[in-house]
């Protein structure tokens, strides 16, 4: 374990820079700013490229998208990871050069749930649907027109974000072929969740989907990996065996320090050969 975190520490900060005009300047992505009508406000999303990518040798390549949510915030640890594993500079080959999508936030109990919770303030939850509508139907669409991408598309998400990629992979419409979901809030609507795998198409079993867990202490340990484990085997039961969906629970980490390694993780399983 101390070696893969030298390895991480070695990622975030060595690797995936490219420099700016002046030959001064360190850049790692670029900032888009894109209108969504069906929120009705701008959303500004971080882009990290593969390193071939304006490669003049490359220029009829084509790429997996990854779509990350809470991109302020994990934009750098994930492109740095996706950079380790796909770059020929490494030469690792874990998986192919990927584009990177961060969306940042406006609003994470509106966007990332699609119930409300009853709370004594006004509240704005339960927006998620809408959320996932500008994703695929507009996000996506403006990368796919924008960049040279493949459609092979991810989605990754954590905590409330966790949930809402919950919800994405059990949508039969959704756009997405894998998602990872680390260490997700089903605590928000557990019934909801149940429910919903009872409904889960086909489809979605077909898909690769990736459940983080962290240890959340003594008061919540239980409770967390417990609600995990159980939406994991009503999951296992309802698909007749053919589930292509792995959980991992990670007792060293907590809530806020499993995405480092769940990232890592959760990227291998989904690109590997069944």
């Amino acid at each position: 374990m101390k070696h893969l975190l030298i390895t991480f520490y070695i990622i975030l900060f060595g690797v995936q820079f490219t420099f700016g005009q002046n030959n001064n300047d360190i850049v790692n992505g670029k900032k888009i700013n894109i209108h969504s009508g069906i929120l009705n406000e701008d959303r500004i999303c971080l882009l990290s490229l593969p390193d071939s990518y304006n490669d003049s040798s490359e220029i009829e390549k084509k790429y997996p998208i990854i779509i990350l949510l809470d991109g302020y915030t994990h934009f750098k640890t994930a492109s740095g990871i996706v950079h380790f594993m796909s770059s020929n500079r490494n030469r690792n080959h874990l998986m192919p050069e990927t584009i990177v999508v961060a969306i940042e936030n406006v609003d994470r109990e509106r966007d990332f749930t699609v119930t409300k919770i009853k709370t004594k303030r006004p509240n704005n939850m339960g927006g998620g649907r809408n959320f996932l509508d500008f994703i695929q139907k507009e996000l996506v669409p403006y990368i796919e027109k924008n960049y040279r991408t493949e459609p092979t598309r991810t989605i990754v998400g954590h905590s409330l974000g966790g949930l809402l990629t919950l919800n994405s992979y059990m949508d039969k419409s959704s756009i997405f072929n894998a998602y990872i979901s680390i260490d997700p809030s089903i605590w928000w609507n557990e019934e909801m969740m149940k429910n919903k795998v009872d409904s889960i198409s086909p489809i979605s079993f077909n898909k690769k989907l990736y459940i983080a867990t962290a240890n959340q202490g003594e008061d919540n340990y239980e409770r967390n990996k417990k609600r995990h484990d159980l939406l994991f085997a009503i999951m296992k039961e309802k698909s007749d065996g053919h589930l292509n969906v792995e959980i991992a629970y990670f007792e060293k980490e907590n809530h806020r320090s499993v995405p480092l390694i769940a990232l890592y993780e959760g990227l291998r399983y989904i690109n590997q050969e069944n």
